[in-house]
């Protein structure tokens, strides 16, 4: 599970360069392959490179990347009240397209952030209908829905 975990993370690192200078994707890195260390050591063993591994996956990187994000939005909302280096867009952006944008709306709630800025809201809900469509269209083309 590790190797397949690292495989697809460092395949995402190398072919998104964006990715490579975003510290809170690094985090996300970490955290899903500690919850695969754990995984593997204490609940149960998976083979490298199935199905259900690659599903295994995307319930760890999902969780992960909302909880970084969430993470993310807080790092930015307290270096904006200390005016202090803030977190770009870009990055914040790259998370949610990642599959953090639940963890973004649930941080924009908390934190009060980003929340009246509207390309930045612009861009974030054009990228949550992009990616429900994809999903649909996923979902239809595996025949899971109709």
């Amino acid at each position: 599970m590790i190797l397949t975990f690292t495989a697809i993370l460092t395949a995402l690192l190398l072919l998104f360069r964006p990715l490579q200078k975003n510290p809170f994707f690094i985090l996300h890195f970490v955290f899903v392959i500690g919850a695969a260390w754990y995984t593997e050591n204490y609940l149960f063993k998976v083979t490298p490179f199935v199905y259900k591994t690659f599903l295994l996956f995307i319930v760890y990187h999902l969780i992960s990347v909302n909880l970084v994000t969430i993470i993310a939005y807080g790092v930015d909302k307290r270096a904006a009240i200390k005016r202090s280096w803030r977190v770009s867009e870009a990055k914040l952006h790259t998370l949610e397209f990642l599959g953090g944008w639940i963890g973004a709306f649930v941080a924009q709630k908390i934190f009060k952030h980003k929340t009246k800025k509207k390309s930045f809201l612009l861009t974030f809900w054009f990228m949550l209908i992009m990616q429900l469509a994809a999903i649909y269209y996923i979902l239809t083309f595996l025949n899971i829905i109709k």
